[in-house]
């Protein structure tokens, strides 16, 4: 691999304005201004109406405040049934098979960039160029670029060391802040000379068609069409019960919510890699926001508020699994962060959100994008009430709850539970993984895990929102890595079948 060396001045003004695109293009859409007074005032009004009601009639107050945390809940859980129920009746993937990948001449293929983001991962870079060097891509049309920190010594130091066929430029981002993924993505999109660009994180494994097949699938898509997201699914992806709860919950992620998402032009939130963008557009709406650290989430909103739209090449690219629970309460704090932000960067102005995406689409988000979040810090509540009920009937809880209020919430909560089951039962068919079943009926455990990230995630939006909390990678060691490697990739194909 071989470095690119920008001179000083150069890459300062580079980094200006990888920097300063989104708010260029976007007036008031960057994350880096947190919340505007106008939403400070709303939130310091709820806070005090909710406080003076409790202390003025903590009975009725309580009552209220649970009834509606009731609704917000079955409303959430009702759009996530729906959505699978949509995706089960119409695949809106586009769908290239080898044949009609391969058979396009290379004089008309695109250049490509693929863009790859990495901070002190060198023990991945070996798999990753491994993996990028078995593209089936002309490669004087590929123009692949290796993000690196600049004072990331030791994964610079590793990069040079590689030997591969496959033309690697590695490019280093300056040193600033935010030190995020989206700001090295900013930068190197300066450099990139391809029509066509995607983001591969240092531990993917994409199946070796995939930059064709979007080819073609772009050329069959509607003109508006700005991104293609392909599905994301794990190699080692058994290790344990908590690498079983994220493979199903990537499986349902990927082949069922996103394809409702999708189907009912809801806006949707993009997964972090293997994202297929058309330039021209990408650099029309400023790129991606460096102060959001959910950056494909944002992205995603921002192209549809624009009048593009997102959709889904069936190709699959392989990722490692988190398999420490510490290490993937980080990385889903990072998520449920960056979801608040995108949410609260939308909510800015409400009234433009409607006019872009209609009243549909902005019930949508609010479900989809800000209740995620909320959803994940409601389940713990929900059962601890139910457990000191349960246990102790403890009066405070019937307080909560009077009349029809508690029948309201039973039903509920035998109706949450059993939609929950539902859906891992269909992730579990539709991902032929008979082996996570047992995972997916233990997922009650998942949701702990969930709502004590969810809970980091709030404490950090205020103290540290653009805090970029680094995923280990290459803790799992070897194992089935090349069984799954080898089934996710022959399983691109047909995932709804």
């Amino acid at each position: 691999m071989r470095i690119r060396h920008v001179d000083p001045p150069t890459a300062a003004a580079a980094l200006e304005r990888a920097l300063g695109q989104v708010e260029a293009a976007e007036p008031g859409m960057s994350s880096a201004t947190g919340l505007t007074v106008g939403q400070r005032r709303v939130l310091v009004g709820l806070v005090l109406v909710v406080v003076v009601s409790l202390v003025a009639a903590p009975r009725v107050a309580g009552a209220v405040l649970m009834t509606l945390l009731t609704l917000l809940y079955v409303a959430t859980i009702t759009h996530r049934v729906r959505l699978v129920r949509r995706s089960l009746r119409a695949d809106p993937a586009l769908h290239v098979s080898d044949a009609e990948a391969r058979e396009v001449p290379d004089h008309m293929l695109p250049v490509y960039t693929v863009l790859v983001p990495a901070y002190g991962e060198p023990e991945v870079l070996g798999g990753l160029i491994a993996a990028l060097g078995r593209l089936e891509y002309p490669a004087h049309l590929l123009d692949v670029k290796l993000l690196l920190e600049d004072d990331d010594d030791v994964t610079i130091a590793r990069a040079v060391e590689i030997q591969s066929a496959l033309d690697v430029e590695v490019l280093l981002v300056p040193a600033g802040e935010p030190r995020t993924k989206p700001r090295a993505l900013d930068y190197g999109l300066q450099f990139s000379r391809g029509e066509l660009v995607t983001i591969y994180d240092a531990e993917d494994h994409p199946e070796p068609l995939q930059l064709r097949r979007a080819v073609v699938a772009f050329r069959r898509a509607a003109p508006e069409v700005a991104c293609l997201q392909a599905r994301l699914s794990f190699y080692g992806g058994s290790r344990n019960l908590l690498t079983k709860w994220f493979t199903a919950e990537y499986s349902t992620w990927f082949n069922l919510y996103l394809p409702g998402l999708v189907d009912s032009g809801a806006p949707v939130p993009l997964g972090g890699t293997s994202n297929h963008f058309s330039v021209s557009a990408l650099r029309e709406v400023g790129g991606w926001d460096p102060w959001n650290v959910t950056e494909d989430c944002d992205l995603g909103l921002r192209l549809q508020r624009r009048g593009y739209s997102v959709g889904l090449v069936d190709s699959v690219t392989m990722e490692e699994p988190n398999t420490d629970v510490v290490n993937w309460i980080k990385q889903r704090s990072r998520w449920y962060k960056g979801y608040l932000q995108t949410f609260l960067v939308a909510m800015r102005r409400p009234r433009e959100v409607v006019r872009d995406l209609g009243w549909s689409g902005c019930a949508e988000l609010v479900l989809f994008v800000g209740c995620t979040p909320l959803l994940a810090v409601l389940n713990l509540w929900f059962w601890g009430l139910s457990i000191v009920w349960v246990t102790l009937h403890a009066q405070f809880v019937q307080v909560l709850y009077p009349g029809v209020a508690y029948h309201l919430a039973l039903a509920v909560w035998a109706f949450g539970n059993l939609a929950v089951v539902y859906v891992s039962l269909v992730t579990v068919r539709v991902a032929r993984r008979p082996d996570l079943l047992l995972a997916c009926l233990l997922s009650p455990l998942y949701w702990v895990l969930m709502s004590i990230a969810a809970v980091r995630a709030a404490i950090q939006l205020v103290t540290d929102p653009s805090h970029w909390e680094k995923t280990t990678h290459g803790l799992g060691g070897g194992g089935d890595h090349d069984h799954d490697l080898e089934a996710g990739v022959a399983d691109s194909t047909g995932a709804h079948a």
